[in-house]
């Protein structure tokens, strides 16, 4: 090397000779300012840290459980759900049935067996949670029922069931089935 380059490297080592300890005496000052931890200080802070991830783990734990238990509930009810629905055409046939044959006088004695299997079923399901919505004179609630016509009345107010045409259903305080009904338009106008 020329001494012209010796000369230029040795300022270049220089400054970065104290760079370094700058950065040194920084660094130093630095850790004497922040207090030292003893070592029973830093096992009391990890054991608090880790006393704290362990609640949180309990905690989502225990979300976690009651999560499970009311999305296994849901899953039975919604189960119980496609059950019930399928047996609504037969609670409105029997209905049906019944109405019909209280108009035979001969047929009394099968009438009265199929009341009873009639009631039978309607409190069987009822224990699972079906609740019949018969709102004759109630009113009109579009979130539980379908209005199928609207006839005049002097007896029921205006926008009131006049009459059920077809039960509505609910199965643990979830619609399953609209009731169809007709309401009241108020009474007759006259023309003049």
């Amino acid at each position: 090397m020329t001494k012209q380059n010796e000369d230029i490297s040795e300022e270049n080592n220089e400054p970065i000779v104290e760079v370094a300890e700058e950065t040194e005496a920084q660094e130093a000052s630095a850790e004497a300012n922040e207090p030292v931890l003893t070592d029973l200080e830093k096992a009391q802070a990890e054991a608090a840290d880790m006393k704290s991830r362990y609640l949180r783990s309990v905690a989502d734990m225990e979300n976690y459980r009651k999560r499970i238990a009311r999305e296994k509930q849901d899953i039975i009810r919604s189960a119980g759900a496609n059950v019930v629905e399928s047996l609504l055409p037969v609670l409105d046939n029997m209905k049906l049935g019944l109405q019909a044959a209280e108009n035979h006088p001969e047929a009394k004695h099968v009438t009265v067996g199929f009341k009873m299997v009639d009631e039978q079923l309607k409190k069987s399901l009822s224990e699972q949670g079906l609740e019949e919505l018969l709102p004759d004179g109630e009113a009109f609630d579009p979130n539980l029922h379908e209005c199928i016509a609207q006839q005049p009345s002097d007896e029921i107010k205006e926008d009131h069931v006049l009459q059920t045409v077809r039960a509505g259903y609910r199965l643990n305080d979830r619609l399953i089935r609209a009731a169809n009904v007709i309401v009241s338009s108020g009474p007759t106008k006259e023309k003049n």
